[in-house]
């Protein structure tokens, strides 16, 4: 058990990253993260990488008071609020929580003032981590009914030959997965609103959780362990029952997650079914054939026989389908170290080194040795399921932990979003792109025009950028006209993430040149 406790903290702290859970990312906001405002804005704009559904949006004023923002409206990946009428000058938070198209919840806060920021910054509040622990042990168990009770009822109806050795065991795999799927639904809830654990009793929290992709998972699960229970209880139809409740929980795994969300999804999610099925017909097998090891019962030989037979062709599914998986997920082997989600894949495949490692060792030294009557063979066979079954209860608590970290695709995707400002002024205007939008290297488009929307046929434009709270003077880099009409700087480079002023020299002709002011914010 110390084994295991140790391996949660360490889950949680390489996924559970203190500043952000998300599997959506913001990618850019109106008014942008620290801006300082004439006026009031009528609306806020938040734009995400990916389509999102709001949860809970809360303005937070300079003197602490929440205001709840229930207007707004979802244009693609683009968020708009309707902002109260009038706002008190000082600083502001808006805090937002939504949903991902894979069915995770993502939350944020953005820092704005009216007139001139607060003498006192305002206090945002802690991640809850008793609340993310839950929702960690809840996705445990949840695996655990799935790929041990399911995995486990079709053992018994297709490998053991009638023998009824580790049943009890799988009817508390089943029993303790369903409870832990109801509660996840929940947690869902509770995660997705920001709420403490203690409004798990709200129906607002249940409704949802049910409301999200995660919803349609958690039915699906329900309904693969209820069947699963049924194969148990009649052990006449199980032939039939067990396979159809070991086909609707890969359905339950395909249908939220963040590989089921990843494209292409005509690929993805059969592979997610094809990954999980593999798991559920090794994994279940293991308790029921260690049991009917231990009991010596008459059938054990032939259940392991049949188990051997067709344990390469699961392990090929298996590791097909999770190599197409890891690398469509992690994307370049530099992510498994750098990020968080591939340094919880690191852990599983280290696990899983191990487990086929035995696996191999059972297959060709013990199988013979425990068909042909070795006792010793027979006990060292069982020692080694047992530890079989044990490391794949640590994956299970390694896999739960990528609930809350973005893996390197998506990542890799909100990376190269542009970051974009409009500068607009009486003489003329521009839209100013940089991409990819963080620190590095990067290309500028910018469109020009004239302060009423006209077309404006300048001769050169510049950019100019500067960071002055960072030291850094201004950055003059000229412009190329594109056979499109927008004017591009190649090879540019942004050296530092955070807020730059921009300024675009626009010479019109000889004696005319228009220079208009503005900012853009660049990610780390």
């Amino acid at each position: 058990m110390r084994l295991f406790r140790l391996l949660a903290i360490l889950v949680l702290w390489l996924a559970l990253p203190a500043t952000a859970f998300a599997h959506a990312t913001l990618i850019g906001a109106e008014p942008a993260d620290g801006a300082v405002l004439p006026a009031a804005p009528a609306r806020f704009s938040l734009s995400f990488n990916e389509p999102v559904s709001p949860l809970a949006l809360t303005l937070i004023g300079p003197d602490a008071m929440q205001v709840k923002l229930d207007s707004s409206r979802v244009d693609g990946g683009t968020l708009v609020v309707e902002a109260p009428k009038t706002l008190p000058h000082g600083t502001h938070v808006l805090s937002w929580r939504v949903v991902s198209a894979d069915g995770h919840p993502v939350a944020g806060s953005l820092i704005f003032s009216v007139g001139a920021p607060s003498a006192t910054p305002i206090a945002v509040e802690p991640v809850d981590w008793l609340v993310r622990g839950a929702v960690w042990a809840a996705r445990v168990l949840l695996y655990a009914g799935l790929f041990l009770g399911v995995g486990g009822a079709f053992a018994l109806a297709w490998l053991a030959e009638g023998g009824r050795a580790g049943t009890r065991a799988v009817l508390v795999f089943l029993i303790v997965g369903i409870m832990a799927t109801v509660l996840a639904l929940g947690l869902q809830g509770v995660d997705a609103l920001g709420v403490p654990l203690s409004h798990l009793v709200k129906p607002v929290v249940w409704q949802t959780g049910f409301a999200t992709s995660y919803g349609l998972t958690v039915s699906l699960a329900l309904a693969a362990q209820g069947l699963a229970l049924l194969a148990l209880i009649v052990p006449a139809s199980a032939g039939v029952i067990s396979p159809t409740a070991l086909a609707v929980a890969g359905v339950a795994l395909a249908a939220s997650g963040h590989a089921s969300a990843a494209e292409p999804q005509w690929l993805m999610r059969p592979m997610v079914f094809l990954h999980g099925a593999g798991i559920m017909v090794w994994a279940g097998a293991l308790v029921p054939l260690g049991a009917a090891l231990l009991r010596r019962d008459t059938n054990a030989t032939t259940f392991l026989l049949r188990f051997s037979r067709i344990i390469p062709v699961v392990l090929a599914m298996l590791v097909g389908a999770g190599t197409v998986l890891a690398v469509v997920q992690v994307g370049r082997p530099a992510a498994l170290l750098e990020t968080a989600y591939g340094r919880l894949l690191v852990i599983k495949l280290a696990l899983l080194t191990v487990l086929f490692g035995l696996a191999a060792f059972n297959r060709w030294r013990l199988t013979a040795a425990v068909a042909a009557g070795d006792v010793a063979a027979r006990r060292r066979l069982h020692r080694s399921i047992v530890a079989e079954t044990l490391i794949i209860a640590a994956v299970f608590c390694v896999a739960a932990g990528w609930r809350f970290t973005p893996p390197p695709r998506a990542l890799a995707i909100a990376a190269a979003q542009p970051a974009s400002t409009h500068i607009h002024t009486l003489q003329a205007m521009a839209d100013l792109s940089l991409t990819p939008g963080q620190a590095g290297p990067a290309e500028a488009r910018i469109v020009i025009m004239t302060g009423d929307f006209g077309p404006l046929d300048a001769r050169e434009v510049t950019l100019v950028l500067s960071k002055p709270d960072s030291g850094i003077e201004p950055l003059k880099r000229p412009a190329t006209k594109a056979d499109d009409g927008t004017w591009r700087v190649k090879d540019l480079i942004v050296p530092l993430g955070g807020k730059w002023n921009a300024r675009l020299d626009i010479l019109i002709s000889d004696f005319d040149m228009a220079q208009i002011d503005g900012s853009i914010d660049v990610r780390p």
